[in-house]
């Protein structure tokens, strides 16, 4: 809902209407300001989003933190296009009235104002609160008009469908899947904006809602756009086996209860199932190198940042080798703390941080595909049943929680005085192999691990000697 102060003024002397915007703007902005210190609060983080027409950003806004919320600050607008063209940049923008500017807005239940002059709500599409109640995602004008508009609003429309359980009107979904808004969305639209909107829908408390309308609208390959040549070639279905494994691990999560992952182990999760199906799809980059498609999708489909992609990707690896570790993991046979099971799971579990049970939930979805002639139920709870049965051998038997925290009994400095080593390469193998030792061993002291590194060091220099007298 927008919350607006009605004004009444004239354009004299010729100033121009962005100058007299930018006027307004930084006079409340002041007063904004001035009320919040007041009151003893600080303003955070004032900026401004410029427009940008050509990839449907019409409107500058200015944006500030207040009371931990962010505000948009923007005037009310009208447009004007030129008759006889297919452009949606307008040729002329001014100032408008509330109503005006409400038939701008993408979808009626966004569309309601109060007014704080007289503490109100205005609905002057006149079904803004009809709508909200039956639950119906409808445009102000008519959807073909709106979406061309600003074609992100596809996304946005489907993002608060999912969001509160609403549904998309048929006019407004045969618009969406009209190839011409599907172009529009394409190429008109910064993959910025496409990236930050499937963000929300994936944060959001409906998922798998929200990627199976991209799915149902054809918008699937349009959002998650894919290089030009790839190997191999995608199935057909693929989609709906992306969003089957999204499905399966958001029903997972849930079953085993929100709080033992974060929002971002969620998100990252999520993210790292839905594109399971592509796991072994590349591409070749300007040099030949061989990269995941996956990486393609993130950073240049959804313009997400490059660590963001190294987590998908790094949790696709590391689940596989996870994968292959569970049999014995879930295994009710004592484990011996000396164990290579503890060694192998150890490392992985350095390398993975507090995300390792992303991973687990990963390898499991890996390790059991959903079988369509079994209750779907029953196959989550025999999931869950795993998970348990996975983490509880790690966290308790093999007390690995938080192994990545434990510090290494013995540093690179003394490695080189011990093994009289110069540096390089070398250490880095042995301090791997006095973190096998101390996984091995967790009741093991610094100079047990020294004395093992010396003696494993002088075996290896005899066994050298050996070959090369011969």
């Amino acid at each position: 809902m927008t919350a607006y102060y009605p004004l009444r003024y004239q354009v004299k002397n010729n100033i121009e209407v962005s100058d007299l915007e930018k006027k307004i703007f930084d006079r409340l902005l002041d007063k904004v300001r001035e009320y919040l210190l007041y009151i003893g609060e600080d303003s955070q983080g004032v900026c401004v989003i410029n427009s940008n027409p050509h990839q449907s950003k019409h409107l500058e806004t200015t944006r500030m933190r207040v009371f931990d919320n962010w505000i948009d600050f923007v005037n009310l607008r009208s447009e004007e296009y030129a008759e006889n063209s297919n452009s949606r940049i307008p040729t002329k923008q001014s100032f408008g009235t509330a109503e005006e500017d409400a038939y701008r807005r993408d979808l009626t239940i966004n569309s309601l104002f109060y007014n704080i002059n007289t503490d109100t709500i205005e609905d002057f599409t006149k079904r803004g609160i009809s709508d909200l109640k039956s639950g119906n995602i409808v445009t102000p004008l008519p959807p073909k008009e709106t979406l061309l508009d600003d074609p992100l609003r596809v996304l946005r429309a489907i993002r608060f469908g999912a969001r509160f359980e609403f549904i998309l009107v048929e006019d407004l979904k045969g618009a969406a899947a009209s190839d011409e808004v599907k172009h529009a969305l394409a190429t008109k639209i910064s993959r910025e904006r496409i990236g930050t909107e499937f963000d929300l829908m994936i944060s959001g408390n409906q998922p798998v809602k929200a990627v199976a309308q991209i799915c149902d609208l054809t918008l699937f390959r349009i959002v998650f756009s894919l290089p030009p040549e790839f190997d191999p070639p995608i199935a057909d279905g693929c989609e709906r086996l992306c969003i089957t494994y999204l499905d399966t691990a958001w029903k997972l999560i849930q079953l085993l209860g929100e709080p033992n992952f974060s929002d971002e182990q969620k998100r990252t999760a999520l993210y790292t199932a839905l594109f399971l199906p592509l796991r072994n799809t590349t591409y070749g980059d300007k040099k030949a190198k061989q990269i995941p498609v996956v990486n393609w999708i993130i950073r240049e489909s959804l313009k997400r940042k490059a660590k963001n992609a190294e987590m998908v990707l790094d949790f696709h690896q590391a689940s596989c080798k996870l994968m292959s570790l569970i049999p014995s993991l879930a295994s009710n046979e004592d484990v011996p703390e000396s164990s290579t099971l503890r060694v192998l799971t150890g490392f992985l579990l350095r390398e993975l941080k507090e995300f390792w049970r992303v991973a687990l939930l990963i390898s499991i979805l890996l390790l059991h595909p959903i079988d369509s002639t079994e209750n779907v139920h029953l196959q989550l709870c025999k999931r869950r049943d795993l998970f348990k049965s996975v983490e509880n051998t790690i966290v308790v038997k093999l007390g690995l929680e938080k192994v990545w925290e434990v510090r290494q009994l013995v540093n690179g400095k003394q490695v080189m005085k011990e093994l009289e080593l110069k540096g390089g390469p070398l250490v880095k193998e042995w301090l791997e192999k006095a973190m096998a030792w101390e996984l091995a061993h967790p009741s093991g002291t610094a100079q047990e691990c020294i004395d093992w590194l010396k003696q494993t060091n002088s075996k290896m220099e005899s066994h050298f000697n050996s070959l090369i007298n011969i």
